[in-house]
């Protein structure tokens, strides 16, 4: 469920849990965030070239990553925070028929810049997609 209100920095503590979201991955999510982003490599469209590549199917590229790790972000912070700074790594790869779970918590917070900063992972079956840390600025 979307957040409809912006929390603002005052709402935030130290060590809070963003809610998990869980993302099936399927070859449209793959597919579509890879065409979006003008990503033609063949591994994230063509399931013959990523076997030939040695993947045993499409695997998702990392700018629908981190699209996906700031839908999560936004979706706990509202429609009004702002994302700063991302930072990510990259892991297991993400293939069609597995789901990818985030969970982050609150690791930095300063009340004076209204700014926090939220350690993040992605979670599929073989281990973590994405690691990483998001700067986001919210409303006073």
């Amino acid at each position: 469920m979307t957040s409809m209100k912006t929390k603002a920095i005052a709402e935030t503590q130290m060590g809070e849990l963003l809610p998990e979201l869980a993302i099936p991955v399927t070859v449209t999510l793959i597919n579509g965030g890879a065409i979006a982003t003008r990503d033609y490599f063949p591994g994230h469209h063509d399931a013959d070239a990523a076997r030939e590549l040695g993947s045993p199917h499409i695997f998702m590229n990392i700018l629908t990553t981190t699209a996906l790790v700031q839908r999560f972000v936004e979706q706990w912070a509202g429609p009004l925070a702002i994302l700063k700074d991302i930072q990510l790594k990259l892991g297991a790869p993400n293939y069609p028929g597995d789901t990818m779970t985030f969970s982050g918590e609150v690791v930095e917070r300063d009340e004076a810049s209204s700014t926090l900063v939220v350690s993040l992972k992605g979670k599929n079956s073989m281990g973590n997609h994405a690691t990483g840390k998001v700067t986001v600025v919210l409303p006073a």
